[in-house]
């Protein structure tokens, strides 16, 4: 079964194949990797590992001439803090920055054909129930009323419940409800 999935992970745009070996691949991983600017690094983290549940693992920096070269800064460090989801090296990881004296534009998203971009993530989980409950402990809301069934020609036994991050992206949390 052959799967698309679209990666900005700040340094590349990918398309996986995740049905292919790596023996037929171009790619060493099926994993993703996602890099996300934010305007409140400390924010940010508390939201995705307590009302999420990434973890915390150590990060890293971009020395500032490295970052203009790459085209990535006007000549700023990067400070990245990452998250996972999972263990060992198949673990997904979100990079979160936020670049000292930028003013990035926060995302001014109603609904996901607001802007064109990334416009969600979807976060596969064991029970929608006790991850709403985890998110709304931690000061989460859903965007909408609540969790709602995906109708059943979609995915049978599914539920959908859709947060907003700190900065206004979209985190979409799909599982079954226990």
């Amino acid at each position: 079964m052959l799967k698309l999935r679209a990666l900005f992970a700040g340094l590349a745009v990918a398309v996986v194949f995740s049905g292919v070996s790596r023996a037929q691949s171009a790619f060493s991983t099926a994993t993703i990797d996602l890099g996300v600017v934010v305007t409140d690094i400390e924010k940010s983290v508390k939201f995705y590992t307590e009302a999420l549940g990434f973890k915390e693992v150590p990060g890293f920096k971009v020395p500032a001439a490295f970052a203009n070269e790459a085209g990535l800064t006007m000549g700023k460090d990067l400070d990245i803090k990452v998250l996972v989801l999972g263990e060992g090296a198949g673990a997904t990881k979100l990079k979160l920055m936020q670049i000292q004296g930028a003013k990035p534009a926060v995302s001014k998203q109603e609904v996901i054909e607001s802007q064109t971009g990334f416009r969600y993530l979807t976060l596969m989980v064991t029970d929608t129930g006790a991850s709403v409950e985890r998110a709304a402990k931690a000061g989460a809301k859903p965007i909408a009323k609540g969790t709602l069934a995906i109708p059943q020609d979609i995915a049978p036994g599914m539920f959908l419940t859709i947060f907003k991050d700190p900065d206004g992206n979209f985190v979409e949390l799909v599982g079954p409800k226990k």
